[in-house]
């Protein structure tokens, strides 16, 4: 099969370098590009160098289709300002054929989601999602059949549970199905009874989990699905690799296709329809594409970003040292803020612990100064924190269950003992008394049962920050020394078994 090259994409503005008889269908795909409008402090991405490789397909490439993964929005200040907005401007400049709903598409809720859909103009996809009677009625559909190449396509589109992921009442009237049923139903009435060539799903449940569906089980549980391109997880799903292929129940292969995070990449499918063969590629989005950027995309943007810059040249402090997203500086910096407002929240009283989540953290930060806009786009959520009075049993499985996800993180040591019999859980050294009630500081996305932390929700909630997190961490700056970030570089939560 003729490989699919860059320097080729950017040389040729027409079918004719291609071999005229060698039909392909190209689906160029992204997922989690997460609001990155502009290049990411990496340097790559950003949505004028991607509409550069897009269009430079699409001219070479007679028979392409463009889908989102989703999660397209949430996570730099052009959300949090403008909520949408932009993005769905953008995803119309780019001519996008299909896009499916992530999870952060609910961060503004159903009213706001149903809004930006229509802002978009692309037709969205859910197949297990029922939306009867909710604002999303009548905007999303279970599958769609395109045709290229003289070839049919159907499109169908997995999403994730909401429960644990979604907030509740901003995914109100959704009713999530059973993803294998939904999947593997629909791909059969497409292939069966709609006589498609090739059945795509396009999903948003992660590359591979522990306890939950997820691509690869969606691949290897098939029969009918000839393509897996996914998001979520922020994997960066490795071309021709075992990564990228699955056997599925009839032993025939599976490609399976993601693009990492932030706009980073532009994933290729191509389907060989001479050869009845599928392969996949991965294309970086950076800067030797700046040369050849449309204008028209500059034009959109522009009016946007001077409320962007304004944010990012208020200079609230400084940071001794640069944090990637995932660093536990950064996560132990949110948590000993979480614990600071929850002693102002408790009326200056010490709280037993703090917890916030690793997926709240949305970007890293800096060395140097560090700005109102930058602390924005790392806790771009709207989140609060919460004072809740929960009693020690409840809290202890709390704790286990961070000791099973490792998705949060905590203001002092925490140690969990996962035994077959019993459970156990010490705060500072100190064992947690499971009759005892226990003073928290977390946030409400985690004190609503959030990041799969229900035992939270036994709490019983005694204060709430009234504003934002991204607010109250200014406020919390100006306490540190010289406005100084320099928090601990240690984990704080050690499991034992």
């Amino acid at each position: 099969m003729k490989k699919i090259t860059i320097p080729l994409f950017l040389a040729v503005a027409t079918a004719t370098a291609f071999d005229a008889a060698s039909e392909r269908i190209v689906i160029m795909h992204t997922n989690d590009t997460h609001s990155q409008i502009e290049p990411n402090a990496a340097g790559r991405g950003g949505v004028a160098r991607r509409k550069v490789l897009i269009d430079s397909i699409r001219a070479a490439e007679p028979n392409t289709i463009l889908v989102d993964a989703g999660d397209a929005v949430q996570g730099t200040v052009y959300f949090s300002l403008y909520g949408g907005e932009v993005e769905s401007k953008m995803l119309k400049a780019l001519g996008y054929d299909y896009a499916i709903l992530g999870n952060h598409e609910f961060d503004n809720g159903v009213d706001s989601l149903a809004w930006y859909i229509k802002q978009s103009g692309v037709p969205y996809l859910s197949t297990n999602y029922d939306v009867t009677g909710s604002p999303l009625d009548g905007l999303l559909s279970p599958y769609s059949i395109v045709e290229r190449g003289g070839k049919k396509i159907g499109i169908i589109a997995i999403n994730l549970q909401p429960d644990g992921m979604i907030d509740s009442a901003k995914s109100r009237g959704v009713e999530f199905l059973d993803v294998f049923k939904a999947a593997n139903s629909t791909a059969w009435h497409l292939k069966h009874n709609e006589k498609v060539d090739y059945v795509v799903a396009l999903t948003h449940v992660g590359y591979s989990l522990e306890d939950l569906p997820d691509d690869l089980d969606i691949a290897a549980k098939s029969e009918d699905i000839d393509v897996v391109i996914g998001g979520h997880s922020h994997t960066v799903v490795k071309p021709g690799t075992e990564m990228a292929l699955r056997t599925n129940e009839d032993g025939r292969p599976v490609v399976v296709a993601q693009t990492g995070s932030l706009g980073e990449n532009l994933g290729l499918v191509i389907i060989d329809t001479d050869k009845g063969t599928v392969a996949s590629e991965l294309i970086p989005v950076d800067s030797r594409l700046d040369g050849r950027v449309d204008p028209a995309i500059e034009t959109i943007i522009s009016p946007y970003r001077h409320g962007v810059d304004s944010l990012k040249s208020i200079v609230v402090g400084k940071n001794t040292q640069a944090f990637e997203r995932k660093d536990e500086g950064l996560l132990n910096f949110v948590a000993d803020f979480a614990r600071w407002e929850g002693r102002r929240l408790n009326n200056g009283k010490q709280v037993d612990l703090a917890i916030v989540n690793r997926g709240g953290i949305r970007n890293g930060l800096g060395k140097g100064n560090v700005t109102r806009g930058i602390i924005m786009e790392i806790l771009p959520f709207d989140n609060r924190v919460e004072l809740l009075d929960i009693k020690g049993e409840d809290l202890i499985k709390a704790l286990v269950t961070a000791a099973e996800t490792h998705r949060v993180g905590f203001d002092r040591p925490v140690v969990v003992e996962l035994d077959d019999d019993k459970h156990e859980a010490t705060i500072d050294g100190v064992e947690i008394d499971p009759d005892k009630q226990y003073t928290i500081a977390t946030i409400d996305y985690l004190a609503n049962g959030g990041d799969y932390m229900t035992p939270l929700k036994a709490g019983v909630v005694k204060a709430v920050s009234p504003n934002k997190m991204n607010l109250d961490v200014l406020d919390y700056i100006k306490t540190l020394k010289k406005h100084t970030i320099n928090p601990s570089l240690a984990p704080r939560m050690t499991v034992k078994k």
